[in-house]
């Protein structure tokens, strides 16, 4: 009897569901191009995204644009950037206003920033950093999927400083306008931005 058992047992463990391990997956003016961001959670991170899966508002990434992911965020190269290393880090989630957030979400997204700041920064022997979110339309946002712009600056790289800020919204409208129409990229070919993320990968390994 006790044989029959074991038999029975080992039948049912052959019929459980096997889990695959997760796999990894791996917005622009006037030209002028860091290890891993990590943060304490407080409560279990979600699973890792297929690469696939990469969004930014109703708009599907390719992964190749993709140099930096944690749990909860990505940064991405971006299509048309204003300066050197101007990118954009993302939610995973797609959550169209920064109080929308969760607090693991919030927290995660600034680490995330900071550190691709910091390698960015350094790379591309900048002195100094912009941060910006514009937070809902009156604000200058046209994708409804928040993200933080990252921007290394350098003495004289805009006459007025200011002026970033208007030319963010100038290329925030572009970029619409280009993820709308999905025309053929002028400005960046997706090996360009490819090349670009893979250099920016490497900060990270």
């Amino acid at each position: 009897m006790l044989l029959g058992l074991c038999s029975a047992l080992r039948s049912r463990a052959l019929l459980l569901p096997l889990t695959p391990p997760p796999r990894t997956g791996t917005a622009t003016l006037r030209r002028r191009t860091w290890p891993r961001a990590t943060s304490s959670l407080s409560s279990p991170p979600p699973p890792v995204m297929e690469a696939s899966a990469y969004k930014f508002g109703p708009y599907r990434i390719d992964a190749r644009e993709v140099f930096h992911a944690t749990p909860l965020s990505y940064a991405m190269v971006n299509l048309r950037p204003l300066l050197p290393g101007h990118v954009l880090v993302c939610p995973k989630r797609e959550v169209k206003r920064f109080t929308d957030l969760s607090t693991d979400e919030t927290s995660d997204l600034w680490v995330t920033a900071k550190e691709v700041g910091v390698r960015l920064e350094q790379y591309h022997k900048a002195s100094s950093l912009t941060f910006a979110i514009q937070d809902g339309p009156q604000a200058g946002q046209t994708v409804p999927h928040v993200h933080i712009h990252v921007i290394p600056r350098k003495k004289g790289d805009f006459e007025n400083n200011d002026e970033i800020y208007d030319a963010i919204d100038v290329k925030e409208k572009e970029l619409k306008e280009k993820l709308d129409l999905d025309v053929e990229r002028k400005d960046r070919t997706m090996e360009e931005m490819s090349h670009e993320a893979n250099e920016y990968r490497a900060l990270f390994s």
